[in-house]
């Protein structure tokens, strides 16, 4: 059979989370016991029966199954949180409600604050330039259940979404209600960079942050130019500033 698990190396022996450990278990218990019951062989099975003995409803069931016993899908960032933890490394605190805690990259750059209380907290790749800066309060979304809370009681004015390399999927049923977006991953060609362009939302991918907290003031370069494909292929640096207010 053929191998049905990722690791950090995508093709090794460990489930990539627990909801892909059950997804997986549940499809081979329905493989085994149909493949038993069919009398044939493997190759047989793989290229003409499994069509017959396995059904789209056999898969619906899976997933009510697992809903029924309490799974819940993990939104797919937590991947790269794995797969690069020091890119979302928190600290001072753990609690994604709790607004006492930022996301510290290692490479993100930092400055003491000017007169005006202003202070470079980071940078991003510009995914389209605008006149001007860009300016709002700092709101982490990182998982559904932020997602959820926004979609029932609304997405604040002037928020600035702080999101993860899910970004484009996660938070596209709000993605229109931001005034920015923050995301730690990904390029200005990723599924995220393309909405946001679409929706006229300025975004900054690939970010470097340290120090944001929830709730606080940021600020955008907004104006800043574009990273292009060639700089990306090239390994050249262009990034706009991110700049934090006490």
């Amino acid at each position: 059979m053929a191998k049905l698990y990722i690791d950090s190396d995508k093709y090794g022996d460990q489930a990539g989370s627990p909801i892909v450990e059950a997804f997986h278990s549940a499809i081979k218990d329905i493989v085994r016991s149909r493949l038993d019951a069919s009398g044939v062989d493997w190759n047989s099975f793989v290229f003409d029966k499994s069509y017959d003995l396995i059904s789209a409803e056999d898969m619906q069931g899976v997933e009510q199954k697992l809903l029924d016993a309490g799974h819940r899908y993990d939104f797919s960032a937590i991947i790269s949180a794995q797969e690069r933890p020091d890119a979302y490394k928190l600290v001072e605190g753990i609690d994604g409600a709790d607004k006492d805690w930022s996301l510290e990259h290692p490479d993100a750059p930092s400055d003491d604050a000017d007169e005006n209380g202003r202070a470079l907290c980071g940078i991003g790749d510009n995914v389209v330039p605008y006149a001007g800066l860009t300016s709002g309060i700092a709101r982490y979304v990182r998982s559904t259940e932020h997602v959820m809370k926004y979609l029932s009681e609304g997405v604040p004015d002037g928020t600035i979404a702080v999101i993860d390399d899910s970004g484009g999927t996660l938070t596209a049923p709000i993605l229109e209600q931001f005034s920015g977006v923050i995301c730690m991953g990904g390029t200005v060609r990723s599924h995220l960079g393309i909405l946001s362009r679409e929706y006229g939302i300025p975004c900054f991918m690939n970010a470097k942050i340290t120090g944001i907290k929830e709730g606080q003031r940021v600020e955008m370069e907004t104006n800043a130019v574009a990273k292009t494909a060639e700089a990306y292929q090239t390994g050249v640096e262009m990034t706009a500033n991110i700049w934090k207010f006490d």
